[in-house]
C-alpha cells in the first residue's frame, strides 16, 4: 500500500471509533468492569493513536547521507530506506483491552506489516468490535486478525517462526519467558511495574492528593503504572495521611456504568482473593491498616497500609494480576 493509501485507512478508522465512542466505553465497561469515564478516556485515547499513525504515514523516515568521506565515494551519496518487518504478532493485555490493542494494530498498518493479535481472555470483545470496524475500511483482507484464545494456545504466536516480530503487553515473569521462547525474531516488551511516589515538604498537598488517589486508585489499581508506593516526608506525613484516607473512603463505589463511579470490581476473583491475601499477610507482619482491607466477591476496597517493608508482597511486587 502507498503512504496515502494507509493514512486514508487509518484516518478512516479513528473517524468510525469517534462515531461510536459511546458503544465501545460501555462494552468495556461490561466486559472489565471499568467504570465509564475511565472508559471513554480508553476510547479517545485509542482513536488519538490512529490518528497519530496515520499522519506518521506522511513521514516514514529515510536517510541521505553524503559518501564522500572516502576517496571511492566522492560524489556519492547513500540512502537508508526503512522497509516493513513482515508478520507481526501481538498479545495484549486486559486492563486497556482496547488502547494496548490498538497500540500495536496501529503502527503495524502504518509499517505496512500485517498483525494477529491475541486479547486478553478474559477481555476480548472491545478488540472483536474493533475488528468490525476495521473490517468496515479499505484495509486489504489479512491485514487484521483477531484470534481469542487462552495462554497456552497464544504461545504458538512466540514460537512459530514464520512471525518476524512480536509484541506482547503483560507481566515481566510472563514476558521474558517470552523472550526465552521467541527464538530469532524480534520482540517488543511492554512490562509492569511498581510505582513509588515521594511528597516533599514543599510539595502542593492538596494537588498531590489528587493526582495519588487516581495514580493509586483508578480502574481498582488494575494499571502497570499505578502509584503502589508512597514515600511522605515526616514533616507533612499526618496531614498528607489523613487526607489520603478520608478521600479514599469518599470514592465513589459502584456500577461501573454509571458517570460517577470511581472505583468498580477487579477483573475476576481469583487476582481479588490474591490482594485480599497480600493485605492479609502485610498486615501479619506488621503493616497498619488505615482504610479498606475488606473483600467482597470480585470487589477490593480502596485499601491504605502504613509501615510496610519489603518483605510484605504490597510492597515488594506489583499488585496487579498476575
Amino acid at each position: 500500500m502507498s503512504s496515502l493509501e494507509k493514512y486514508e485507512i487509518l484516518f478512516d478508522i479513528y473517524s468510525r471509533i469517534k462515531t461510536k465512542r459511546q458503544y465501545l466505553a460501555e462494552v468495556l465497561c461490561i466486559e472489565s468492569a471499568k467504570p465509564i469515564k475511565y472508559a471513554l478516556d480508553e476510547v479517545d485515547r485509542a482513536a488519538q493513536t490512529f490518528l497519530i499513525a496515520a499522519e506518521e504515514c506522511k513521514r516514514l523516515p529515510k536517510e541521505y547521507m553524503s559518501l564522500d568521506w572516502t576517496s571511492n565515494g566522492k560524489n556519492k551519496e547513500g540512502l537508508v530506506k526503512y522497509f516493513p518487518i513482515g508478520l507481526v504478532a501481538g498479545i495484549s493485555s486486559f486492563n486497556f483491552p482496547l488502547n494496548l490493542a490498538v497500540h500495536k494494530i496501529a503502527p503495524a498498518i502504518a509499517a505496512g506489516c500485517p498483525i494477529i493479535l491475541k486479547p486478553a481472555s478474559s477481555t476480548p470483545l472491545s478488540t472483536l468490535e474493533l475488528a468490525k470496524i476495521i473490517n468496515e475500511t479499505k484495509l486489504p483482507k489479512g491485514g487484521l486478525s483477531i484470534l481469542p484464545m487462552d495462554r497456552k494456545t497464544g504461545n504458538l504466536l512466540v514460537t512459530d517462526e514464520r512471525i518476524n516480530l512480536l509484541s506482547f503487553t503483560g507481566s515481566p515473569e510472563v514476558g521474558w519467558e517470552m523472550k526465552k521462547q521467541c527464538g530469532k525474531k524480534k520482540i517488543v516488551l511492554e512490562l509492569g511495574g511498581n510505582a513509588g511516589v515521594i511528597i516533599t515538604p514543599s510539595a502542593n498537598l492538596e494537588d498531590a492528593l489528587q493526582k495519588c488517589l487516581v495514580g493509586a486508585f483508578a480502574y481498582s489499581g488494575q494499571i502497570c503504572i499505578h502509584a503502589q508506593r508512597f514515600y511522605v516526608h515526616e514533616s507533612v506525613f499526618e496531614k498528607f495521611k489523613g487526607a489520603m484516607v478520608q478521600k479514599a473512603k469518599d470514592m465513589e463505589i459502584g456500577n461501573p456504568l454509571k458517570q460517577d463511579t470511581e472505583i468498580s470490581d477487579m477483573i475476576d476473583e481469583t487476582n481479588a482473593e490474591r490482594v485480599e491475601k497480600w493485605i492479609q499477610e502485610a498486615m501479619a507482619l506488621g503493616a497498619t491498616l488505615l482504610c479498606g482491607g475488606t473483600r467482597t466477591g470480585k470487589f477490593v476496597e480502596p485499601t491504605i497500609l502504613t509501615g510496610t517493608t519489603e518483605k510484605m508482597k504490597v510492597n515488594s511486587e506489583e499488585v496487579l494480576v498476575r
